[in-house]
C-alpha cells in the first residue's frame, strides 16, 4: 500500500514539476509587442494595464470614459496609448481596431484581453425583462465577441493570444439574471474559438475568476438595482414573493460578498499576465479559492446534488413550495 502510495506521489510531484518548468518560459521581444486590454477604467482592466506597460509591452488600453482615459495617462509610460472604447457599439469597436491596425502594422497585435463587463441587472428571472437581458448581453458576451473578430486578423499575422475573462460563474449559475447567461456564452465562444485558432498558431485563454472586489461586485451598486428592480413589479409578483423578501435579499448579499469576496486583485492580474507571458499559457485559468475550492467542484456535481446545496442557501420566497 505504501509502495503504492509513494508510487503516486512521485507521478503527481514529477507533473507538477515538469508543468512548473513548462509553464515558467516567457516569450521574447516584449518591447515589439502590442497588447489591446477592454475595460481599463477600473479594476482588472487597469491594473493590468499598468502592469505589463511595467513589464515592457506595448499596451493599447480602451477605457469607456474620458476620465479613465485621463487617469491611466498620467500613471503609465509613454509606451500606453489609450483610446476610448463602447464594446457595445460596433462602430466605436470598429474606430479602435483602425487605430490598433495603425499602431501594429506587419508586426499585428500579439494580445488581445477582453475584459469589460458589467454586473447589473441580477434579480430573480421572472423580475426581468427581455431588454435587462439585452442590454448585458451586448457588453459582456456580444462585446467579446466583436472587439475579438474586429483584431483576430492582426491577431493571427502575430500567432498571438486572445484572452478571454468568463467567470466562474460560466461554469454554475447561483443566482437569477443574464449575467452568467451571458458568461455562459462567453465560454462557449471561448472553446469554439480555441479550437478555430489552434490551426493557425493562436492560442485563445480562458480567465474564469470567483468573487473579488471590483465594481463589478459593489455591494451597494447590485443592492441598489436589486432595490429598483423591486420597485417596478406589479403588486402580484410582490406578493408572491412577500414583502420581507428584498430585505433578505440584502442581508444574504451583504453575508456573501463578506464571506467570499477576495481584495487581492493581482490574483487575476497575474493569471491575465501569464496568458499573455507564458510561452505555454493553460487554456483556462480559476483565480480566486471560492472558485477553486467551492463553485468549481460544485459544478462538477450531479445536478440535483448542485441544486439542492444552492437551494438551500437562495432567499425563500414567501409563497415558496420548499
Amino acid at each position: 500500500m505504501y509502495l503504492y502510495m509513494s508510487g503516486l506521489v512521485a507521478v503527481c510531484g514529477s507533473w507538477f514539476a515538469y508543468r512548473w518548468y513548462k509553464e515558467s518560459k516567457k516569450v521574447a521581444n516584449r518591447d515589439e509587442k502590442y497588447v489591446y486590454v477592454t475595460g481599463c477604467d477600473s479594476g482588472f482592466g487597469n491594473l493590468l494595464a499598468k502592469h505589463l506597460d511595467k513589464l515592457g509591452y506595448r499596451v493599447i488600453a480602451a477605457c469607456y470614459t474620458e476620465r479613465g482615459e485621463e487617469e491611466l495617462s498620467k500613471q503609465a509610460s509613454d509606451r500606453l496609448t489609450t483610446t476610448h472604447l463602447d464594446v457595445s457599439n460596433s462602430e466605436s469597436v470598429s474606430k479602435a481596431a483602425a487605430l490598433i491596425k495603425t499602431l501594429v502594422g506587419e508586426k499585428g497585435l500579439w494580445a488581445v484581453v477582453n475584459n469589460a463587463g458589467v454586473s447589473v441587472p441580477s434579480a430573480p428571472t421572472d423580475w426581468l425583462t427581455i431588454e435587462d437581458y439585452k442590454g448585458m448581453l451586448a457588453v459582456n458576451l456580444c462585446g467579446v465577441i466583436d472587439v475579438t473578430l474586429s483584431v483576430l486578423p492582426f491577431i493571427k499575422k502575430a500567432r498571438g493570444r486572445v484572452v478571454n475573462v468568463a467567470s466562474v460563474f460560466g461554469r454554475i449559475s447561483p443566482f437569477g439574471g443574464p449575467y452568467c447567461v451571458s458568461k455562459y456564452g462567453v465560454e462557449g465562444f471561448n472553446d469554439n474559438l480555441r479550437l478555430n485558432m489552434a490551426q493557425f498558431g493562436v492560442k485563445v485563454v480562458c480567465i474564469e475568476p470567483g468573487f473579488f472586489k471590483t465594481n463589478v461586485t459593489d455591494t451597494a451598486l447590485i443592492k441598489n438595482n436589486v432595490t429598483q428592480l423591486w420597485h417596478r413589479l406589479p403588486q402580484d409578483l410582490k406578493e408572491e414573493y412577500g414583502s420581507g423578501f428584498l430585505g433578505i435579499c440584502h442581508k444574504k448579499l451583504d453575508d456573501r460578498f463578506k464571506r467570499l469576496t477576495d481584495g487581492d486583485l493581482m490574483k487575476v492580474v497575474g493569471c491575465m499576465e501569464h496568458a499573455i507571458s507564458a510561452v505555454h499559457p493553460r487554456t483556462r485559468y480559476s483565480p480566486g479559492w471560492d472558485a477553486k475550492l467551492c463553485w468549481l467542484p460544485l459544478s462538477y456535481m450531479p445536478t440535483c446534488i448542485a441544486d439542492t446545496i444552492l437551494l438551500k442557501d437562495a432567499p425563500r420566497p414567501e409563497m415558496s413550495v420548499l
